[in-house]
């Protein structure tokens, strides 16, 4: 699970991109793309993991799209990165045909790794992200930031 994945790279960037240039209407797959250039074949498939679990709410209907199905402060990235990484296939992790020293020495300290890194990323939501774009001036198209202050 330690590593950048394309597919996790994308996974963010859509909910930032969602979150950060939410306006009233839902955010369209076809915006996201182009703001973001992430290809819609990998688009689509992260967007469904994100909406089955309860981090998007997919819209339906000719200006449907996409939100966040929660506030933005409220979403983690290791929530997104679990998203991700759970439909990965083929973990070493889980080898049952491991040797000795990977089963009690290296896959424990690669455990204790994983773990360090998911509890930094559950420690920053997305409304952070929010706060690093516009604070380092990356326009939204919107012009406006919307706040789920409640």
């Amino acid at each position: 699970m330690l590593r950048l994945s394309r597919k996790l790279l994308y996974a963010l960037e859509a909910v930032v991109d969602i979150a950060y240039n939410a306006g009233t209407d839902p955010a369209q797959s076809r915006d996201i793309t182009k703001r973001q250039g992430i290809p819609p074949r990998y688009l689509e498939q992260v967007m469904q993991k994100l909406v089955r679990a309860g981090i998007l709410r997919g819209v339906r209907g000719p200006r449907g799209g996409y939100r966040l199905a929660r506030e933005r402060r409220r979403i983690t990235v290791g929530e997104v990165a679990r998203v991700v990484y759970e439909s990965d296939s083929g973990d070493a992790m889980t080898d049952a045909n491991a040797s000795e020293l990977a089963r009690r020495v290296v896959r424990p300290l690669w455990g204790e790794v994983q773990d360090t890194v998911m509890r930094e990323l559950d420690a920053i939501t997305i409304e952070d992200l929010c706060l690093r774009a516009h604070a380092k001036g990356v326009e939204s198209p919107t012009g406006e930031r919307v706040h789920f202050d409640i």
